[in-house]
């Protein structure tokens, strides 16, 4: 089993799959040290065994402006599982989001397989085939490969083949399909891998109650995320998570300040990387609190409470009834929206959600759809109906 690692056979490879009507694809990659994934090998194939490729990234004479022409080609849907990371990488590499795109673990959560059901799942089930993982967490940097790494990257995509083929097959058959391009849309955004480090604080600030430390907070974490940018290491190897909050809530304004917190390093506050959290501190503190956006909190308090878990209990009811994994339809934070305002701007309301969930869910808000017990399971009933008779 061989690797490519000439451009004129990485051409050709592409050439072979740009005549199918989809190609699968696979990537292995490490990230422990870098803030951005470092790609170490690329896997694709097509629905003839024959064309199935490995492709070395590392090697010193490729280039991979044909894999990324590949993955432009307007006429070649690109099947991936679980697609964030890759496409992640993809779009590191040259600015391109693959489109056409198809990802078997959303599809398979539209056919009712659960929620981010596994590769491994999927495979036994559709291709009724097991996966070896012995390799998957080994070094994918390390040159030469072993034999069984290779067999196991190549396996991921010549499975995914008939996993692909599987699940299209079902969303076909139960009329599904136009479901899917909803959640590609977001995937194929470039908004999705863009990482704009003045947004970085929303991750943390959950953990935040006033307007003075999600400011703080702001300035901090855009300055480490930044920091990891430029030195392409982990945002952590900069300033670890907890370290971030005690600065917010400290907000401390000198070096002596910044010492005395428990979780930054001896000796951290003396150093350059100390006055430039100093200087992000104080340009929070300048901030106008009444500008600062607070994030939400949770709704789920009182009357609301109380309708936010009658939602949930409709919301399984509806996906075993349906065959769709509860996720893809709505989130509890939907449920808390939905539970507040019968208006709320989710996708639970819009589109295929509102017409198989949505509706249902004001429905029973209003007084209108009833849950029932008949044995041992919730069954929705039309309350309107039952008035009527």
């Amino acid at each position: 089993m061989d690797l490519i690692t000439t451009t004129d056979a990485l051409a050709a490879a592409c050439i072979r799959l740009a005549a199918h009507p989809f190609v699968t694809v696979d990537t292995e990659f490490l990230r422990e040290t870098t803030y951005y994934p470092k790609l170490c090998l690329i896997q694709m194939a097509g629905p003839d065994p024959a064309d199935a490729y490995l492709i070395d990234p590392l090697a010193e004479e490729i280039s991979l402006e044909p894999f990324m022409a590949l993955m432009a080609d307007p006429n070649v849907v690109k099947v991936f599982h679980s697609a964030r990371q890759d496409l992640e990488i993809i779009w590191n590499l040259g600015q391109l989001v693959p489109t056409p795109l198809f990802d078997t673990q959303i599809a398979a959560m539209v056919c009712g397989y659960g929620d981010s059901v596994s590769y491994e799942q999927l495979v036994n089930d559709l291709a009724k085939a097991r996966v070896d993982k012995s390799s998957r967490f080994t070094d994918w940097s390390r040159r030469p490969l072993t034999d069984a790494q290779l067999t196991y990257a190549l396996s991921d995509v010549t499975h995914l083949v008939s996993v692909y083929e599987a699940l299209m097959a079902q969303l076909q058959k139960n009329g599904r399909l136009a479901w899917l391009s909803e959640e590609m849309s977001v995937l194929t955004s470039p908004e999705t891998y863009q990482a704009d480090p003045d947004n970085a604080w929303r991750r943390l600030s959950g953990r935040l109650r006033k307007a003075k430390e999600v400011a703080v907070l702001m300035e901090v974490a855009a300055w480490r995320e930044r920091e990891a940018q430029n030195r392409d290491v982990p945002r952590g190897r900069i300033l670890k998570d907890d370290a971030l909050i005690d600065v917010a809530v400290s907000a401390p304004r000198s070096t002596e300040a910044l010492g005395r917190l428990r979780s930054i390093p001896n000796g951290f506050e003396r150093s350059r990387t100390g006055a430039d959290i100093l200087e992000a501190v104080e340009r929070g503190l300048t901030r106008d609190p009444a500008t600062v956006p607070m994030p939400e909190r949770s709704r789920g308090r009182g009357a609301a409470g109380a309708v936010v878990e009658l939602l949930k209990v409709l919301l399984k009811a509806v996906a075993e009834q349906e065959g769709v994994a509860p996720k893809i339809i709505a989130t509890v934070e939907e449920l808390e929206a939905i539970a507040e305002s019968d208006t709320a701007d989710v996708p639970s309301l819009h589109g295929w959600r509102r017409s198989l969930f949505g509706e249902k869910a004001l429905a029973l808000k209003n007084g209108q759809l009833g849950l029932v017990l008949e044995r041992s399971r919730v069954v929705v009933r039309d309350l309107t109906r039952a008035e009527a008779v």
